[in-house]
């Protein structure tokens, strides 16, 4: 391959990357994705891609399609032990991030919901709403007609707008918000934390990375009771940890978290969504395959001093 056609791809690879990561909630299955695109342009009769550009996201999304039918993945989702892999803030993946709409597509919130879509209204609403492909194009991309883009579309837009528990929240107050939350967790007052919970609040966690299934809480007492076990520090869980953990408050996937960080390895992430001030929802994520490209990332982020320095 001439280094012409190299350069035409790698200036798509970052564009390629966003898309297969919010149709896949995984960046390694996105990266995994952008190189055997990359492989089938290495194959391709060149001459005869009149748009590039067009080509390869064609190419990558169908691979991206094609991972989500399969039975494997339909399988290790369905067996409710999949939450989506977080990145930090500043990662190129979460990109495009100029609109509302560009933002909330890459969300943990919003990613968990799309996994209740078919693969070809994830993928429309994806294009649609993160990278503003006219429906012409979706119905290319995805060999559809444009009218089917459109219903993909429209009902995707309504199950997300059903589902989502919070907003766009301004990133100084979501701050404030679970930091407060936090000290709550830490006091061992489980009524302050209640009280901080919105009335239909909801928690998941995969269990410090040890469950086989996630772990669900639908009230918001449960909810509470949940974090204060979860905060009360042990020697178990030290050990667990590898040690004593400080806990960061950071930006993933555009919405606030809390990261347990142990030397200079994130062991843990619970990440927010805020509704009229209150914590509407929390998610937990501590397996090491679904925090090794944020850890990749927080090595290299210079942090905040942390919010509760010893445990």
């Amino acid at each position: 391959m001439d280094s012409a056609a190299i350069d035409r791809f790698e200036a798509s690879r970052g564009r390629l990357a966003s898309l297969a990561y919010r149709l896949l909630g995984s960046a390694a299955d996105a990266e995994d994705a952008v190189q055997d695109t990359f492989l089938r342009w290495q194959a391709a009769d060149r001459e005869r891609i009149d748009v590039p550009e067009a080509w390869l996201t064609k190419v990558a999304t169908n691979l991206c399609l094609d991972r989500l039918r399969s039975a494997q993945t339909r399988h290790e989702r369905a067996a409710g032990a999949w939450l989506p892999e977080p990145l930090l803030e500043g990662d190129p993946m979460l990109g495009p991030a100029d609109t509302f709409e560009q933002r909330e597509s890459v969300s943990l919130a919003v990613l968990t919901i799309m996994e209740r879509l078919s693969p070809a209204e994830r993928a429309a609403y994806v294009l649609r709403e993160a990278f503003s492909y006219p429906h012409a194009e979706i119905a290319g991309i995805l060999d559809i007609t444009e009218s089917a883009s459109q219903q993909h579309v429209h009902r995707a837009r309504r199950r997300v707008a059903a589902e989502r528990r919070g907003g766009e929240v301004d990133p100084a107050s979501a701050r404030r918000i679970v930091e407060e939350f936090l000290a709550a967790a830490a006091s061992g007052r489980t009524e302050r934390l209640v009280a901080m919970l919105t009335a239909d609040a909801t928690a998941v966690s995969d269990g410090a990375g040890l469950a086989r299934r996630l772990l669900r809480y639908k009230t918001r007492e449960h909810v509470a009771s949940h974090v204060r076990a979860g905060f009360k520090p042990t020697p178990a869980k030290r050990r667990l940890a590898g040690g004593s953990p400080a806990f960061h408050i950071a930006l993933v996937n555009g919405s606030p978290a809390v990261l347990a960080v142990v030397g200079d390895r994130v062991v843990g992430a619970v990440a927010f969504e805020v509704s009229d001030g209150k914590v509407a929802s929390l998610r937990g994520i501590a397996a090491a395959h679904q925090l090794a490209r944020l850890n990749e990332a927080w090595r290299q982020h210079e942090p905040d001093a942390p919010a509760i320095n010893a445990w």
